[in-house]
């Protein structure tokens, strides 16, 4: 009855994180102008939160790895987390990619994104003889974490990389365009899905 329940506030939480997201970047503008500075802005705004919530997912991963003994539950989430940095690092980069940032935060961004689930790793390793992953303490910041980092990143793979290209003129313009990343969008979500399986 636990699980029911942490699972559904966890749930009800990264929903309020998305909803608090979308509201706040929704801008109405007034001229030209502004509108294209506003837009401006966000585009170098959508790859730091993407990254925010990659960030903080890839650290509670890799304290989840980093504090485990069992091997039974270290190659699940091995594999796991090889796939998740993999489509999350061709995500970020993309989205480096058009913000077109200067060559420091590029390589800032970069350097974060590949020692954020290392470090969470080394705290794992250095925590795992106290740290007990069953306890009420342990399970409430494990699921507010997981809770803003799902949020987020529900966010931005809706609202800003999946609308972005959908909305596209020239997807909107094919039909049969339409119908092949709808396909390899459902595709792409059931292989990740079945990843629940064995992490």
């Amino acid at each position: 009855m636990r699980t029911n329940t942490t699972t559904t506030a966890t749930v009800l939480l990264a929903a309020a994180v998305a909803l608090l997201l979308a509201t706040a970047a929704r801008g109405d503008g007034g001229d030209g102008g502004r509108k294209s500075r506003i837009a401006e802005k966000r585009g170098h705004m959508h790859p730091k939160v993407l990254e925010l919530g990659i960030v903080v997912h890839s650290v509670i991963i890799g304290i989840s790895l980093g504090a485990s003994q069992n091997p039974e539950t270290i190659k699940p989430l091995v594999v796991a987390l090889s796939f998740h940095q993999m489509f999350e690092g061709m995500g970020l980069g993309g989205c480096i990619v058009q913000a077109k940032f200067k060559v420091r935060s590029i390589v800032t961004m970069v350097l974060f994104f590949c020692l954020t689930t290392p470090v969470g790793i080394a705290v794992g390793v250095g925590i795992s003889s106290v740290y007990n992953e069953s306890s009420p303490t342990a399970l409430v910041v494990e699921g507010i974490l997981n809770s803003v980092a799902a949020g987020i990143l529900i966010y931005m793979a809706l609202v800003d990389l999946l609308a972005e290209d959908f909305m596209n003129p020239r997807v909107q313009s094919r039909g049969k365009l339409q119908l092949g990343i709808n396909l390899a969008m459902l595709a792409g979500a059931g292989l990740m899905s079945m990843l629940a399986k064995w992490a």
